[in-house]
């Protein structure tokens, strides 16, 4: 396995609020069908596993966006590519944070 993560966003060139979220549910559905692991968080999801993998994800993503109904896709990606080192897991990247996820859940209640 090459070791790399990547964060995808897609955006799909919907109008309506409801049908956008709905379409990225789906290309969530996807990359939780693909059995890597995977973070969400309110602007993109990270995945994290072998490089070659998760490009043809990353291509995938954008066929799902399609075939649930966006009339076009806009979608930006970041790549951490370290071959001979890995990579910082999604963990080591945000465990630290979830105590304050958690306060800030309760205070948006």
């Amino acid at each position: 396995m090459v070791p790399a993560s990547v964060a995808i966003q897609v955006l799909p060139l919907t109008l309506d609020d409801n049908e956008t979220v709905r379409i990225v549910d789906e290309v969530i559905d996807y990359i939780d069908s693909t059995g890597l692991k995977y973070f969400v968080s309110p602007f993109e999801t990270t995945i994290e596993g072998d490089y070659d993998e998760l490009m043809d994800i990353v291509k995938e993503c954008q066929h799902i966006a399609i075939k649930s109904g966006a009339p076009g896709v806009n979608t930006f990606v970041k790549i951490f590519f370290n071959p001979n080192e890995g990579v910082l897991t999604i963990n080591q990247k945000t465990d630290k944070y979830l105590e304050v996820d958690t306060r800030n859940k309760e205070l948006n209640m």
